[in-house]
């Protein structure tokens, strides 16, 4: 199956690079580019991407406004994409808004390029993706800024199996489902498997969420690697 991609990035080199490097894969499609978060929002609707690749930074309308439009669009559109936000910063405040909104996770433009191919495919396979420094960071920021959102998990932990609670943490240090399985000497599958039910246990929507949630719980803190 071919991952159909839109790369929005208000820079014209960003976008060529990463089209290049994306369009050589046998598997990868990129069906448009858009300059800015307006056009993006317009192409997304018009091509149905599988995955959409979007600059935080950008003129007309920023990657989180566009984002959001496209996660959670007007009745009658029924295309929602994966959003994979690409920034240039670990973290900023549109960390937590983006993650809100239902993007998919945040990859550092420096990242290598196996990295970024990676990532189209992580996301597009309905994975969550947080570069390990953001994931990092997002933990301690979460510490100093929003010590007043904590709420008492200890309940919710407490319906979580060891194997379960084991799983959390390890999505929390930015470990992917396939590093999580050779940890743990499981099947890539079973630990898939995990996550659904610990998702489904906590109430939460995806791996971002799973995040900070275990920061909030206490699972990992602020300097834990």
């Amino acid at each position: 199956m071919t991952i159909r991609v839109l790369i929005v990035d208000d820079q014209a080199m960003v976008r060529a690079g990463f089209a290049a490097l994306l369009a050589a894969q046998s598997d990868i499609d990129v069906v448009g580019q858009a300059e800015d978060g307006r056009q993006g929002v317009e192409l997304g609707r018009s091509t149905h991407p599988d995955v959409v690749l979007m600059d935080v930074r950008m003129p007309e309308m920023d990657g989180l406004e566009a984002a959001r439009q496209l996660l959670d669009p007007p009745p009658g559109v029924t295309h929602r994409p994966k959003v994979l936000m690409l920034t240039t910063f670990d973290v900023d405040d549109y960390v937590y808004e983006a993650l809100r909104a239902g993007a998919s996770g945040f990859l550092l433009k420096d990242a290598p390029p196996a990295d970024l191919i990676a990532a189209v495919r992580i996301v597009a396979a309905g994975e969550a993706l947080l570069a390990p420094s953001v994931t990092r960071r997002l933990i301690a920021d979460f510490a100093k800024q929003r010590p007043a959102q904590r709420r008492d998990p200890a309940l919710k932990l407490n319906g979580l199996t060891p194997r379960e609670a084991e799983v959390l943490e390890l999505i929390a240090r930015g470990l992917s489902n396939q590093e999580i399985a050779a940890h743990l000497v499981l099947a890539e599958q079973t630990v898939k498997t995990h996550i659904g039910r610990v998702l489904s246990k906590l109430d939460l929507r995806d791996r971002a969420q799973l995040v900070i949630f275990a920061y909030e719980a206490g699972v990992v803190v602020p300097g834990d690697q």
